[in-house]
């Protein structure tokens, strides 16, 4: 007997292996098509109720996904290199993303709307998250003086900013202090050490480890820290990675105005 063949204008069961695509999804009024999500997922705070969890971040089941018979796996960057790899050899679709900048953060969303055919509305979103990056542009380029920052992704070995948050910051009425690592791609790229961050003395700390609490007394009490302007005058402050370190929606949103936030005072 012959398969009945049908006419799939869009996926129907999605995975999303980290957060952003969840987050796009949902703000897309698409999360019906979402099958399982990442363990990191906080955004929106329902999906981790409504949704089942098949992945953490560098690993997943590929069991579990396979089982909710998904017609689109979707993931980001070369840290799931090996996941996607198990995911391919187990005949599963899958589409990995490897946004760095802003302007890739951008066209993920567009293409993630473009799939499930809502292009036009995808669109509009990124124009909304344009918008507000010009609007906070014009209210922190007024000033002629740009605090510097240290933005730390991890603690050991130190992780400077990656290219989006470097940006962020920039917009934000900061200057990254490692800006010129900040197009590194790997992580190893953007390794720096306390010799060089107290030289280049930044006027705010700012750190988000992403998978753990941030110690912002240890940071303090580090060697040769005690001189650094941002621990003098106690301007070193946590981030939540949910809105940060997630290429996406939140860091467009709630990052930028976070940001904005921390370097307003320390200015």
């Amino acid at each position: 007997m012959k398969p009945e063949l049908t006419l799939r204008s869009v996926p129907e069961r999605i995975v999303c292996l980290t957060e952003e695509p969840t987050e796009i999804l949902y703000n897309l009024g698409e999360e019906e098509r979402i099958v399982g999500i990442s363990a990191y997922t906080e955004r929106p705070p329902r999906a981790s109720d409504e949704k089942e969890v098949v992945s953490a971040f560098i690993g997943g089941s590929v069991k579990k996904i396979s089982a909710l018979k998904p017609d689109l796996v979707i993931g980001f960057s070369d840290i799931q290199a090996q996941l996607a790899h198990d995911l391919i050899k187990a005949n599963q679709p899958v589409v990995i993303f490897n946004q760095r900048s802003i302007q890739q953060i951008l066209d993920v969303i567009v293409t993630i709307g473009s799939i499930v055919g809502r292009r036009d509305d995808a669109m509009e979103m990124a124009r909304g998250y344009m918008e507000n990056i010009r609007d906070t542009r014009q209210r922190t380029q007024s000033g002629s003086r740009r605090p510097r920052v240290y933005f730390e992704e991890w603690d050991d070995p130190r992780i400077s900013a990656i290219q989006w948050v470097s940006e962020l910051i920039e917009i934000a009425g900061g200057e990254n202090i490692f800006a010129d690592r900040a197009r590194g791609k790997l992580a190893k790229e953007r390794f720096v050490d306390d010799a060089e961050i107290c030289a280049a003395d930044p006027e705010i700390i700012a750190a988000c480890w992403c998978g753990k609490e941030v110690d912002l007394e240890s940071i303090k009490e580090r060697p040769d820290y005690a001189e650094v302007t941002a621990v003098e005058r106690d301007e070193v402050y946590e981030l939540d990675p949910a809105i940060i370190l997630q290429p996406g929606p939140a860091c467009l949103s709630d990052g930028l105005a976070r940001l904005e936030e921390i370097i307003g005072a320390g200015g």
